[in-house]
């Protein structure tokens, strides 16, 4: 129980990438749809240079083509969640996965003295818990052998 606490202690800014996948907010849902795959990301950030305007993901796209929106001429701010949900860099796992929850959004933006330094996601909260639970398990395997040994 103290590695899931520590593991929602850490800061979510380790988890954060060294660069923000974005899209200007004009482009097309096909370069959308391009710029995820080739991000091999799950969001992308709207907005030119500092600006955040939103935040499209494949979730958006997915519900603007069941939609029958054009693709090539529907633009990502069209499709794009403006309501943001932030955390500091600082704040611990936990708290960004219980904001999660509460707000019912699988990405978060980060920031640090006021700018944008990366996105959170679910998955990511996902991989920190679940690599602790892999983490104690391998402990537990080490602390048993070494006992067989014995």
């Amino acid at each position: 129980m103290t590695d899931a606490i520590t593991a929602s202690r850490l800061p979510v800014s380790a988890l954060v990438a060294d660069t923000v996948a974005r899209i200007a907010p004009g482009a097309s849902l096909l370069e959308v749809a391009d710029a995820l795959n080739g991000g091999d990301v799950g969001a992308l950030v709207v907005g030119e240079g500092d600006a955040v305007e939103g935040v499209v993901s494949e979730r958006d796209l997915v519900r603007a083509l069941a939609g029958r929106l054009d693709p090539a001429t529907t633009r990502a701010i069209d499709v794009a969640t403006t309501k943001l949900v932030w955390c500091d860099a600082a704040a611990g796992v936990g708290e960004v996965a219980t904001e999660m929850l509460d707000r019912y959004v699988r990405h978060v933006l980060v920031e640090e003295d006021g700018k944008l330094v990366g996105v959170v996601s679910a998955r990511d909260l996902l991989g920190v818990y679940v690599a602790d639970d892999l983490a104690d398990d391998l402990a537990d395997d080490m602390a048993d052998d070494a006992d067989d040994r014995r």
